[in-house]
């Protein structure tokens, strides 16, 4: 695979929406009708085809849709010992609905005990590679992780394990690492941290979301680019990290607004990765300007398409706003996506399957014309 560098031209952040059968199997395990090794051969068939669909359509990144998963960021984490969950009371605010995923909160220090889960994950797409595809793992970033239990929501359980920030931070830190060593032993050289706490810190209620003044929020800048960047330096050698920027992705719902203007400098600046995946369509993403801010030779990835919606973008568009973009960053370190998954979580967004590949297809369309076959 040493030819297929990530970033491509066109891909996509990683999730797809769950088929009616890998929804009736999982709801069937839940209320244990089948065992978890039928729910894996569930799992496993949908997967499989999936991947097919995704080489089919001439991509070069396979992923497994986040189809063994409830949500595209807790499953990661309950993977670490000292985290525990349980089904949500009240759910997240998003915009117009409460997003119901489970309350995750600290039982103890965090480590790593053993194999990640994610690993085996990672082997069973791996194998359905071809000479021209690359299987791509995301995880949550560090920063994530950092968020869900500091944030004023978690903090005082986790003041029981952890008395400062600085502590937690670099028990993540070194569980991320190690999970990362175990995917690449496991043959993983490309992997997406996904990223909501940008676009948590881009919005105007940012001060009441992390509990501080707003001179504050450039502390917690500093603490979120320094975690990421710790565990991006303790990576192994040859594993290409990118990022995807989010601002909330819930049954076609958000949970943040913002433009990139107040988080570019840290962000796009001193961020370690190789490449971002960046939301950019609709207004609350703000203009491509802040892309100036992007430093090295870093890549950035358009999110022009959306997820959230399924009519289909009109092309000349979508080719306008990448010649926009390019104003900004050359064109030749521009590439094209969807703005963000299409289930990051179970329920998934409001389109259906064949209008999810249609989206794809065009991503696929506009980017050739765009930069050549």
């Amino acid at each position: 695979m040493s030819i297929l560098h990530p970033p491509f031209r066109y891909d996509y952040v990683g999730s797809f929406l769950r088929p009616a059968e890998l929804k009736k199997a999982r709801a069937d395990f839940e209320r244990g009708a089948i065992t978890a090794e039928a729910l894996k051969a569930v799992e496993d068939r949908c997967i499989t085809e999936l991947v097919r669909r995704q080489q089919a359509l001439g991509y070069q990144t396979i992923t497994d849709g986040e189809f063994r998963r409830a949500t595209w960021h807790l499953d990661f984490m309950w993977g670490f010992e000292g985290i525990g969950h349980r089904p949500t009371q009240t759910g997240l605010p998003f915009h117009d609905e409460a997003a119901l995923i489970d309350d995750t909160f600290l039982t103890g220090k965090i480590r790593l005990a053993g194999e990640h889960p994610f690993v085996d994950h990672f082997r069973f797409v791996k194998a359905l590679e071809d000479d021209r595809t690359v299987a791509k793992q995301t995880i949550p970033a560090p920063a994530q992780t950092l968020a869900q239990f500091w944030m004023p929501f978690n903090l005082e359980t986790t003041k029981a394990f952890y008395t400062t920030e600085e502590a937690l931070a670099a028990d993540i830190a070194d569980a991320y690492i190690a999970v990362l060593h175990q995917l690449y032993d496991a043959g993983c050289r490309n992997v997406q941290l996904d990223d909501c706490t940008w676009g948590m810190l881009a919005d105007a209620s940012a001060p009441e979301f992390f509990g501080t003044a707003p001179e504050g929020l450039a502390d917690v800048q500093q603490a979120y680019k320094d975690i990421n960047n710790a565990v991006i330096a303790g990576a192994p050698e040859g594993m290409v990290i990118n990022s995807h920027v989010c601002r909330g992705n819930y049954h076609s719902t958000f949970a943040s607004s913002g433009a990139y203007d107040p988080v570019a400098d840290v962000l796009f600046g001193e961020e370690n990765v190789n490449a971002y995946y960046l939301e950019f369509d609709d207004e609350r993403s703000g203009s491509f300007a802040p892309l100036a801010k992007v430093s090295g030779g870093k890549q950035v990835v358009l999110g022009l398409i959306t997820t959230k919606r399924p009519e289909l973008e009109n092309k000349a568009d979508v080719i306008a706003r990448i010649h926009e973009a390019a104003a900004y960053i050359p064109l030749d370190r521009l590439a094209l996506s969807p703005q963000c998954g299409f289930a990051s979580c179970e329920i998934g967004n409001k389109l259906t399957e064949e209008e999810q590949w249609a989206k794809l297809k065009l991503v696929k369309d506009i980017a050739e014309e765009v930069w050549g076959k």
